[in-house]
């Protein structure tokens, strides 16, 4: 599947790079920290629907990301999601984030790149919410380091629930150093090693981004979001194992 999918892919940004390049100025920042050869797994914020389209659009390497199998019940996404890389999931019946899991940690065992959104789904408010432990997980069952990702401009773009996105605005896509937390075992205890991982990895994204933060999930709604960042916008977060330079890098 993830060859078929890699062949689909690679046809697609052929197509699609073209366009891109001619309706949005599109600036990707950092691209060396991305390994040439290799498993990493990529990790962005998450703002708008289009993030997904113009991250592997920036990217020297193919990348797989898992999808919710209910966006191929739309017409206008059935054949373009699976085409940039998605690999849908069916979250219907069983333990659906084990099999994500499971998938994505094959592709990476294969030396491929994966991507995977921590807050777990568009955070409605442009806010960056607290992350999920899915990207941690796999860092530490692989091997692959993880890449914070900064994805700017693609909420002006196309905002919640506007269907047409708005032409010949920029985009920035920030790529961070990489996070290796199987380098470093300071914390015993699985679930605490977990949620250590991923508030390095948000610390990173936010870095990367400027967006306030929000120790919350994403997953709780606009509303129930926006209360809460009205009590907990930017609060003290652990140490960020990278310094100030984590937005050093060349502008390709």
């Amino acid at each position: 599947m993830a060859r078929e999918h890699g062949q689909l892919q690679r046809a697609a940004m052929v197509a699609l790079k073209p366009v891109f390049s001619a309706l949005w100025r599109i600036r990707a920042v950092g691209v060396e920290n991305i390994p040439s050869t290799g498993p990493a797994i990529l990790a962005p914020n998450h703002t708008s629907v289009i993030d997904s389209f113009f991250m592997p659009a920036t990217l020297p390497r193919r990348v797989t990301f898992v999808g919710k199998a209910e966006y191929l019940d739309d017409w206008k996404t059935r054949k373009l999601f699976p085409a940039l890389g998605m690999i849908p999931i069916d979250r219907s019946g069983g333990d659906a984030s084990a099999r994500a899991l499971d998938t994505a940690a094959g592709l990476l065992d294969d030396g491929e790149l994966f991507a995977i959104y921590p807050e777990g789904t568009r955070a409605r408010d442009g806010f960056l919410h607290k992350g999920h432990t899915g990207a941690a997980r796999l860092s530490l069952r692989t091997g692959a380091p993880i890449i914070p990702v900064g994805i700017l401009g693609t909420r002006a773009i196309q905002p919640p629930d506007v269907a047409v996105p708005k032409p010949f605005r920029p985009v920035e896509v920030r790529f961070g150093r990489p996070i290796r937390p199987a380098a470093s075992d300071t914390v015993s205890d699985t679930r605490m090693r977990l949620r250590q991982i991923t508030d390095e990895l948000m610390f990173e994204i936010r870095a990367l981004t400027g967006q306030s933060y929000v120790d919350d999930y994403a997953t709780k709604g606009t509303q129930e979001a926006t209360e809460t960042l009205q009590a907990t916008i930017d609060p003290q977060m652990p140490p960020r194992r990278s310094s100030a330079e984590v937005l050093r890098s060349a502008a390709v």
